[in-house]
């Protein structure tokens, strides 16, 4: 591989004035979605921008990936085209590192965000409590697994437990579980020391799922994720847990009723709760299903915090995979979809999500219940309605 020796620390990038320097991100929208250096902007075709007159001469180019592996050859070329370009040592890996080791306990100071920031009380907080009332998910006596993958909306639903629970209106237990299925080093130690800052008592279990699905070639996030839910069940379950709740929230909801038209051939979408086929007595709960995930992005980066992006074995990157099974590209592409949609409809989110709610079965030619397809023919001559 051709490499730079054009090079930067991450405390070298620290010291440059301000304003001197363009800091640039080239990993994927995906990545760059989930977290970045602070001012970073996100220029994955970097050498066609530079190309097109985009990028500044009179500042430092420094252009980072997530272990600094990709950013060498494109400096080369940054500065065989006029630039005074550089990388980052060991990309945002090492920004991650920094972060986690200048770490604080923060737990109060987070707390307060949810509990007495307005913006985030009301689109956080009270989207929580409605969910939790709304769908009954949580009951006197549970005893819910919070399952914590390490990203932002698993590590915000702990604090969301935490502060309902402050309230002590429902006498339920919390166990906060992370299941580790092969980090590696820099992942395991991010999603730690973020628990340490934030006040969130986790207990870690391994297992060896990426081992396990490595040489799969057919849809191995789907297997992970299926493996991953059995596991985080089954040792739920042995810890005394009636429930596990998971993270996932509106956006994820909408962009799956639309997927499964688009992709499945079918209507269908999260259920904010559900209960387990092959762990009797056990069920899954998903109390952000209300939530935003703008907002939870407002309060991440409000805060200044840093998650990893997902645990993918295959890549270290992770833009392949989530704990749904599905593939982020898709995912993406719908997510631009429902954004290019809102333009001319501003309601079509709140519609997408409301048309599963609203199903008229007289207006279906078939349909499934129980597993059984239904016809609207069976009754057809019955009905006398036009």
């Amino acid at each position: 591989m051709e490499t730079s020796t054009y090079e930067l620390d991450i405390n070298e990038i620290a010291d440059l004035p301000e304003g001197s320097y363009l800091l640039v991100d080239i990993r994927d929208e995906t990545s760059f979605e989930y977290g970045s250096m602070e001012a970073a902007v996100n220029i994955p075709d970097i050498i066609n921008e530079a190309q097109n007159g985009v990028l500044p001469k009179n500042k430092k180019i420094i252009l980072f990936c997530m272990h600094g592996i990709q950013t060498p050859p494109y400096v080369n070329e940054l500065r065989d085209m006029g630039y005074e370009a550089y990388h980052l040592k060991d990309g945002y890996s090492a920004y991650l590192r920094k972060m986690a080791s200048e770490h604080r306990n923060r737990a109060r100071e987070i707390e307060l965000t949810i509990s007495k920031h307005k913006k985030f009380h009301k689109n956080l907080f009270s989207r929580f409590a409605k969910a939790v009332r709304d769908y009954e998910l949580i009951m006197p006596g549970d005893r819910i697994a919070v399952c914590i993958s390490g990203g932002k909306d698993s590590m915000l639903m702990a604090k969301l437990f935490q502060e309902i629970k402050r309230h002590n209106k429902i006498p339920f237990e919390l166990v906060f579980l992370v299941m580790d299925p092969g980090y590696n080093e820099l992942n395991r130690m991010v999603i730690e020391n973020n628990a340490k800052m934030m006040g969130v008592p986790i207990e870690i279990f391994e297992t060896f799922i990426f081992d396990a699905v490595y040489d799969i070639e057919k849809s191995p996030c789907y297997l992970c994720a299926r493996m991953r839910r059995g596991y985080l069940y089954n040792e739920a379950k042995n810890r005394g847990c009636n429930k596990i709740a998971l993270g996932h929230h509106y956006d994820d909801v909408i962009e799956t009723i639309l997927m499964s038209m688009l992709w499945g051939g079918q209507i269908q979408t999260m259920m904010p709760k559900l209960h387990s086929q092959n762990f009797e007595g056990m069920e899954l709960i998903r109390p952000m299903y209300l939530i935003r995930e703008d907002d939870i992005k407002a309060w991440r980066d409000y805060n200044g915090l840093h998650f990893i992006q997902c645990a993918c074995h295959f890549t270290d990157t992770c833009s392949s995979c989530r704990d749904d099974g599905v593939s982020v590209s898709k995912r993406m592409e719908t997510k631009k979809l429902i954004q290019q949609l809102k333009k001319n409809n501003p309601f079509v989110e709140s519609n997408i999500f409301n048309s599963v709610s609203n199903v008229n079965m007289d207006m279906l030619p078939a349909y499934k219940a129980n597993g059984r397809k239904h016809s609207f023919l069976d009754n057809y001559e019955q009905d006398s309605r036009e």
